[in-house]
């Protein structure tokens, strides 16, 4: 049996009483009126005289321009934004980046820290320069196999530092199509996220190169690791 809302139950019960109390109250309205003893006749008064006093002058009536009209009623707030999912596999383009370079390789147990080893010596040496970066730092691919990977630490820059060690280079960061995917959390869950970039490489029947981009959205330097946001790029053949 569907049950009944207790909203819904006290609504139904008053609708009764109030039907019953307004048929009550028009049958009082439609009885005609008790009789009454005619009231004794008395001599009709005379017609006041028309009063010599001017007539008040009429109320003040504001004009339209006086009362607010609906259009100058103060507008509703928009609805606040809703959240929704980051895309999946977004058909973008990149665009070369002046960048400062630190290459470097580094073991799968170990990856991140030696990643965030890189980021380390390039924020240093711009800092010591005055130089700001001018925009997130990523780390580009360039090759994997079981035991690690080799990779080039960038920083995009508007000026070229001096005094770069033999590690360090200037250059430009990968440009041209690309596919965007989004990675939040850990590092040691980007398994799960490029697991998840293969299966829709393979659906959708897309060919990648040989590399593979991820953009530090959050300055790794200053975030926790389980706080990460990661742009991950894949370069489309």
């Amino acid at each position: 049996m569907k049950s009944v809302s207790p909203f819904r139950l006290a609504v139904v019960a008053l609708v009764p009483i109030a039907a019953i109390s307004l048929s009550f109250g028009n049958a009082l309205a439609q009885s005609p009126p008790a009789s009454t003893p005619p009231a004794a006749s008395t001599p009709a008064s005379p017609a006041p005289a028309p009063s010599a006093t001017p007539a008040p002058p009429p109320a003040e009536t504001k004009s339209p321009a006086d009362v607010p009209s609906a259009a100058q009623a103060p507008a509703t707030p928009p609805p606040a934004p809703v959240q929704t999912a980051d895309p999946f596999g977004e058909q973008i383009t990149l665009e070369p980046k002046t960048v400062v370079i630190a290459k470097g390789n580094a073991n799968w147990d170990s990856a991140f820290d030696t990643l965030i080893d890189s980021f380390k010596s390039l924020s240093a040496l711009l800092e010591k320069q005055g130089i700001k970066p001018s925009g997130n730092g990523m780390i580009v691919y360039t090759s994997t196999d079981d035991t690690g990977f080799t990779y080039l630490a960038e920083i995009p820059v508007e000026q070229d530092p001096k005094n770069l060690t033999k590690a360090m280079s200037m250059g430009k960061s990968p440009d041209g199509k690309a596919l965007k995917f989004v990675h939040r959390g850990s590092y040691d869950n980007m398994d799960n996220t490029y697991e998840a970039i293969t299966n829709h490489l393979d659906d959708k029947k897309l060919e990648a190169k040989d590399t593979f981009i991820e953009e530090y959205i959050t300055d790794p330097l200053k975030t926790a690791e389980d706080k990460l946001v990661i742009n991950v790029y894949v370069p489309l053949k």
